[in-house]
This record gives structure tokens, C-alpha cells and sequence, in this order.
């Protein structure tokens, strides 16, 4: 069969792209960045669209030759640039349009658990809209509603648990003792090749997870082994506490940043993930145990879990370090013109004084907006070197001064480059 899959770069839409590719189909995958996918997927053809500025008119050739299309698009929360309605809701009203007009093609939607505490909230409202008009259109349809979602890898709030169960001696955990539910990601993957198969029939509507249960807290307990990390001492958290960090990592969202912290999923968790349909027949879900077990970690996964959680805090000290280097020499910048006046005169000093404070705060900004974060970390690179070539060139001294002005310049660089290696989400 020939398939297209929406949000094929995604966590759960590389597995399904896999699956789908071993099991003899011909692959179309759609994303908004699909060029690495491109290089580590060949056999896949791929197209670069954003789904949510997609008319009807533009669905139909990405479509015409189908026959299936399976939806695996999606975020979190609205933010710089997720916009949920457009994306989860409006692009899928518009692509059953086309596949009605292009005589019927089966749809198969990965959605989620719409009801609950977070039900009124964009995330499940604007799921739940398009779950009700795909089932109202007249197009064969599947839709499946993974619970938590783990798999070899991680993302979003797996990969937060992993961040979690790394922390050394004391664990902090808020909703510590709600109940999760899990599913593998080959099983989900699974479920989808049903789906297209036709082993699962037109209507189907069913959540996917393993039939028992495990705490939040027990969830992290697994995970801690998996790492191969002795037990440690879990702090039950009040819900309070978690409310000024959702709403830092709901500000992060505006910038960009999709943090598994933000208040969607928080409001989730207040009566954790748990399956409220009949789970399906004939599919056999895997509990967490036994997919940690399938998949052992590694020092890999070690690095990972310990660095997810430094990674904002590392690009917060990049931007405060850049501010601050921008902004001090601006309370006397006479005096930080002097140290040029033995080089150029006094107004050209100053001109290149506030030059380099501009550039200083610019990129201090810069970092902490996620589109603009690569460029602004390789922008740092090359004025820090910029700045130890010409502090070397004309007061080689200061590489002497007990204070060190250009030597702390050494691990801003190298904290650079780390963030940098680490800046990719998927």
C-alpha cells in the first residue's frame, strides 16, 4: 500500500514510518524538517510541509495517490512555533475535504485520552474536535489513543522521567503516587500496521495500554534501575510547587522550547494516565518492565538522562553570561572605551565599545529563543574567538591579570560547544 504519514519525524511517527517500511509498504513521510530523517530513512520518500498552512487544494496531491494516511502530527501546547488549532484541528478538517473529494482514503489518527481534568485545555479540545470529525465525515477510519508512550528512545515525558530517575541521592516528584499507564512503542507501531491491514475494521476507537498500571513514582523507581543507578530517596512534592515551574516552562514554550513541564501536561498528571475504554482485542501491550528489559540502557542513556535537565539550565547561564558582559560596561563605558585609546581614538573606542555591547546582548537574546538558538550559540563561538584574538593581539597582558578576563573566556567557549551538541530535540 502506498502511505503517507503526518509528523513522520516525530517520536512516535519515525517508529510507525519503520514499521510500516519493513512490512513491505511504500512510505511517504511529511514533516516540517525533514532533512535528517531524509538522510537516515532513504527508502522513505519525504516531503517538507507545515500541515497547519495547508489548505484543502493542497492536501489533494499529497494525497491522490494513497491509501492511507496516518496522522501522527501534533504538540504539547501553543507556543513560538506550535499552533494547535491550526495543526490538530483545522489541517485535519481540511485533509478529510481532500480525501473525500479524492473518493475516500482510510485515515488512521494517533490521538489520546480527550476527557479528564485537561479535556477543556487546546491539547485535548482541539484532538477531540478532529477525533468527532473524522468519525462524522464518512471516511474509513481508525483512531488510537496511546497512553504513555516508551520506547528505546526517548522524547517529551519519557524522556523526563529518564531526567528523573537519574537525579543523584534525593528524587523530587509531584503526583508522585498517581496512576500511569504505559505502552510500548512497538506495540503502538503495531496497532498501526493493524490498522492498515485492515485487521482492525473502520470505527475502531481504542486506547492503547498495558492492561496493569504503575505509580509515578514507581515508574522512576524502574527507570533508576535501567540506568543501572542504585535506589534513591523519592520527596513527595506539594501540587503547588509545580505551578511556578509550569509556568516558566509555559513561558519557555512562547520562545519555542517544548518542555514536558508545561501546564498541559502537568493538569494531565493531577489524576495521572489511565485507559478509561476497553483495551482492544487481539493486541498484546507490553508493560514498562518489559520494555526497559527488551531494551537495555547504556552509558548513552546515562548521559542523556543526567543532561536534559542541565541543558535549559546551561543555555540560561550562556544568555545571563552574554547580558551581563553586554550591560556592565555599559553602567561606565568610558572606562571600558580606555582600554582601546592606546589603539584608535576616543570616538572610534567608544563606537566599537557599544559595538561589542550590542553584539553581547543581541546574542544573549538570541540564545534563549529556540529557533534562533543555533545561530546565536555559533554566533557566541566566533565573536568569544574574536575577542581572544584581539584581547591577544593588542594587551597579550591580560592573559596574566590575576582576574583573568581572557582566560574565563575558555569555558564560556567550551559551555558553548556543549550546548551546542545537545541542542537537538529528535
Amino acid at each position: 500500500m502506498k502511505i503517507l504519514i503526518l509528523g513522520a519525524t516525530g517520536f512516535i511517527g519515525q517508529a510507525i514510518l519503520q514499521r510500516l517500511l519493513a512490512d513491505g509498504h511504500d512510505v511517504t513521510g511529511i514533516g516540517r524538517a525533514p532533512d535528517r530523517a531524509r538522510e537516515k530513512t532513504p527508502s522513505a520518500r519525504w516531503i517538507a510541509a507545515d500541515i497547519g498552512r495547508l489548505s484543502a487544494s493542497d492536501w489533494r496531491p499529497l494525497i491522490e495517490d494513497c491509501d492511507a494516511i496516518v496522522n501522527c502530527a501534533g504538540a504539547l501546547q501553543d507556543g513560538w512555533s506550535d499552533d494547535l488549532l491550526a495543526t490538530q484541528q483545522k489541517a485535519m478538517i481540511l485533509l478529510y475535504e481532500a480525501a473525500r473529494a479524492s473518493g475516500g482514503r482510510l485515515i488512521i489518527q494517533i490521538s489520546a485520552r480527550t476527557g479528564g481534568a485537561a479535556s477543556a485545555l487546546p491539547f485535548l479540545a482541539t484532538k477531540r474536535q478532529a477525533d468527532e470529525a473524522l468519525a462524522a465525515c464518512g471516511l474509513p477510519f481508525v483512531i488510537l489513543r496511546p497512553a504513555l508512550v516508551i520506547g528505546r528512545n526517548a522524547h517529551g515525558g519519557t524522556a523526563l522521567i529518564r531526567a528523573l530517575a537519574s537525579l543523584p541521592a534525593v528524587v523530587p516528584l509531584v503526583h508522585a503516587e498517581n496512576p500511569i499507564q504505559t505502552v510500548a512503542l512497538g506495540d503502538v507501531a503495531e496497532a498501526v500496521a493493524l490498522a492498515v491491514s485492515g485487521a482492525l475494521p473502520s470505527g475502531t476507537d481504542i486506547d492503547l495500554a498495558a492492561k496493569d498500571s504503575v505509580t509515578l513514582a514507581e515508574l522512576v523507581r524502574l527507570h533508576r534501575a535501567w540506568l543501572g543507578l542504585a535506589p534513591a530517596r523519592q520527596i513527595a512534592l506539594p501540587v503547588l510547587l509545580a505551578k511556578p515551574v509550569a509556568i516558566a516552562a509555559d513561558l519557555a514554550g512562547k520562545l519555542g522550547w517544548r518542555s514536558p513541564l508545561r501546564t498541559t501536561a502537568m493538569t494531565v498528571m493531577t489524576e495521572g494516565v489511565v485507559s478509561t475504554r476497553p483495551r482492544p482485542n487481539g493486541l498484546s501491550m507490553s508493560d514498562a518492565a518489559t520494555v526497559l528489559a527488551r531494551n537495555p540502557g547504556g552509558v548513552q542513556d546515562l548521559w542523556f538522562a543526567r543532561l536534559y535537565l542541565l541543558k535549559p539550565l546551561a543555555i540560561l547561564t550562556l544568555s545571563i553570561f552574554w547580558l551581563l558582559s553586554g550591560l556592565i560596561p555599559l553602567a561606565d563605558a568610558s572606562a571600558a572605551a580606555a582600554h582601546f585609546l592606546a589603539f584608535m581614538p576616543a570616538p572610534a573606542a567608544m563606537a566599537l565599545t557599544l559595538g561589542t555591547c550590542l553584539i553581547d546582548i543581541l546574542l544573549g537574546l538570541a540564545v534563549l529563543f529556540r529557533p534562533a538558538a543555533r545561530r546565536a550559540m555559533l554566533g557566541m563561538i566566533l565573536v568569544s574567538l574574536a575577542y581572544l584574538a584581539g584581547g591577544t593581539v593588542l594587551e597579550p597582558q591580560l592573559w596574566l591579570d590575576p582576574l583573568g578576563p581572557l582566560v574565563k573566556v575558555l569555558p564560556s567557549l567550551m559551555l558553548t560547544l556543549m550546548t551546542l551538541a545537545i541542542l537537538d530535540e529528535r
